[in-house]
């Protein structure tokens, strides 16, 4: 995927002198993510092709939520954005991955990303009737479509979850894909990129991916977390039914794309959600 004839007008236009010096795109779905550097100034661009629905999501979520980040120099200010064109522009934002480097396992890390994910949650809080129904539906067409669960165990999922009750759910801003691969740190500071799965959710939903993954490998890491976020927001019964939500998300969608090692922690993530005594 390249640029758009329109994306390309738009960045002439922000940026006219501007060069490409990297690309940062992640390659599984149609999202470019370019650095740009001009008069010495770095940007990072993102653009969406016709499928991207996270554009979208990013961009409200820099117009909406992301002040208290932003305000500590913790997340990309944003530049220019055209949402008809899915493609905005922020300023570029310092700092090396959490992720694969000595701090994905450090503890401040985790209590800095639970300090921030608090003061991001904290903006609003609305009550919503219908979020747990339209999650079941959500995970209930996952099942009925294309992957590699067993059958038997497609049967039992699907009979679990029609079984859930749906109870009123209150829904908070959420990162959507809260790890360290969207966490970047610099000179000790942890700062936060990729807001492209923003929305409203519940608050225990942010913590799904770091429970997979992080979490799982190194257990001190949880304490570190819920100590900087303030509170666990993780009720049980609630908890044990968005893992399952994301284990089986996990696995249909890595099948879907062809991410072999991701489906497989999601057919693992299935079997430890299974387990949860709440479920």
């Amino acid at each position: 995927m390249g640029l758009t004839d329109r994306q390309r007008e738009l960045l002439t236009s922000w940026l006219p002198s501007a060069e490409i010096v990297q690309d940062h795109s992640w390659g599984v779905i149609g999202t470019l993510v370019l650095e740009l550097v001009q008069d010495g100034d770095r940007y990072i661009a993102k653009a969406g092709d016709e499928a991207d629905h996270h554009l979208a999501r990013e961009l409200r979520a820099h117009r909406e939520w992301l002040h208290p980040w932003t305000s500590r120099g913790r997340a990309p200010q944003l530049v220019h954005a055209d949402p008809d064109a899915k493609l905005l522009l922020t300023r570029y934002l310092p700092g090396q991955l959490v992720q694969g480097s000595p701090y994905e396992w450090t503890a401040d890390t985790y209590h800095q990303a639970g300090e921030l994910l608090a003061a991001f949650h904290q903006q609003s809080a609305v009550p919503d009737a219908e979020y747990e129904a339209i999650e079941n539906g959500k995970t209930l067409s996952d099942l009925a479509g294309a992957h590699r669960i067993d059958p038997e165990l497609t049967e039992r999922l699907h009979a679990i979850i029609t079984a859930w009750p749906t109870p009123p759910a209150t829904l908070v801003p959420t990162h959507g894909d809260w790890q360290p691969r969207n966490w970047l740190i610099d000179h000790g500071t942890v700062r936060v990129i990729d807001l492209g799965r923003a929305d409203l959710r519940p608050a225990y939903t942010d913590l799904a991916r770091l429970a997979a993954q992080q979490f799982r490998t190194e257990p001190t890491l949880d304490p570190a977390f819920i100590e900087g976020y303030g509170k666990d927001p993780r009720e049980p019964a609630a908890w044990a039914r968005t893992r399952l939500r994301e284990a089986v998300a996990t696995a249909v969608w890595a099948y879907q794309v062809g991410e072999e090692a991701f489906e497989q922690q999601g057919h693992r993530m299935i079997a430890e959600a299974l387990a949860e005594p709440a479920l």
